[in-house]
């Protein structure tokens, strides 16, 4: 395509009107360049990530047995029925409807530290390391990687925030189900893996038999991403939901860890992984790392709210807006 530029009144000679393009040719280059290196800010390199070891891995939970184990424990029952419920009801007509219903973001507005206080109130009953009220949960997570990864403070704020969409079970957000909110996500859509957990209930799933949705690929294509896939509902999507909807500041991997942090079929697994394109597997090294904590830090020494509250109001301020949408 060729551009007719009239040289503007008041310029003497060619030369000047030439020299005048020349230098904005070299200011719009000398901008593209700062934005792509400000995008590359952005979006942090796990590769180059040092951690400072200081958090020690448990051997057991906080029921003294392995974590993550669905056959031993205090609450394997609870945990059992609670995944048949998931399994058998999670489809993907379910999961179209009720993401449109809650898209809408019209249940509350408020700030990020007033719905950290509203998960006094809940308990995951998908969880078989812990019964503790999830506030605990979210700052013990924070904590411990703040330790390590003293200079990223964007993690230490989506540990914080994670699990956040978990007060999808109160009244005020529609009192789902724990079966709509908690536990391992998977995508709908395509045929469930074996690595899922209580696979077994999936029989009963209407989309089982459906041809449509019951081929290794369904209805997706491999390498489409994992942003075009139909993921389970719960707390995970609907957080992430609500923090880009809301125009957070936190980095591409914040909002990834936020979506996929419970997609243990893959990032334990790696079932599921013919979706995945570039930026997810680099979006996945940061999932890796943060697993570590979300999963390990799990315990029944309580943090001290008031004392870390300061810290991470801070960080709030910093990638939030006051209020939000939810």
């Amino acid at each position: 395509m060729i551009v007719s530029v009239e040289k503007p009144n008041g310029i003497s000679s060619d030369f000047d009107f030439h020299s005048m393009m020349i230098n904005c040719s070299n200011a719009l280059i000398w901008f593209s360049a700062t934005q792509a290196k400000s995008a590359e800010q952005a979006q942090p390199d796990a590769n180059k990530l040092v951690s400072s070891d200081q958090f020690t891995v448990p051997q057991n939970n906080a029921f003294g047995n392995t974590f993550r184990d669905y056959e031993v424990g205090a609450r394997t029952d609870k945990v059992e029925q609670h995944y048949k419920a998931s399994h058998i009801n999670q489809t993907y007509d379910f999961v179209k409807k009720i993401r449109e219903e809650y898209k809408k973001l019209n249940k509350a507005e408020m700030g990020i530290w007033e719905c950290c206080e509203l998960l006094n109130e809940v308990v995951d009953d998908s969880d078989p390391d812990l019964d503790e009220p999830q506030i605990q949960h979210l700052l013990q997570s924070a904590e411990a990687i703040r330790k390590d990864y003293p200079n990223e403070d964007w993690l230490h704020l989506t540990a914080l925030i994670h699990d956040l969409g978990k007060i999808l079970v109160l009244p005020k957000f529609g009192e789902l189900p724990q079966w709509a909110v908690v536990g391992d996500t998977f995508p709908v859509g395509c045929a469930f893996d074996e690595f899922n957990v209580h696979y077994k209930y999936f029989r009963e799933n209407p989309d089982f038999k459906n041809p449509k949705y019951s081929t290794n690929n369904g209805v997706y294509s491999e390498g489409c991403g994992l942003d075009n896939l139909l993921m389970s509902w719960g707390h995970d999507d609907y957080m992430y939901m609500v923090a880009k909807e809301n125009g957070t500041t936190l980095p591409q991997a914040g909002l990834f860890i936020i979506r996929y942090h419970s997609f243990y079929p893959l990032h334990k697994h790696g079932a599921y992984a013919q979706f995945m394109n570039e930026e997810d597997k680099k979006n996945m090294k940061w999932l890796h790392v943060f697993n570590k904590y979300d999963l390990y830090s799990k315990s029944k020494a309580h943090v001290d709210v008031e004392k870390v509250k300061p810290y991470y109001e801070s960080l709030i301020a910093k990638y939030f807006p006051a209020k939000l949408k939810w």
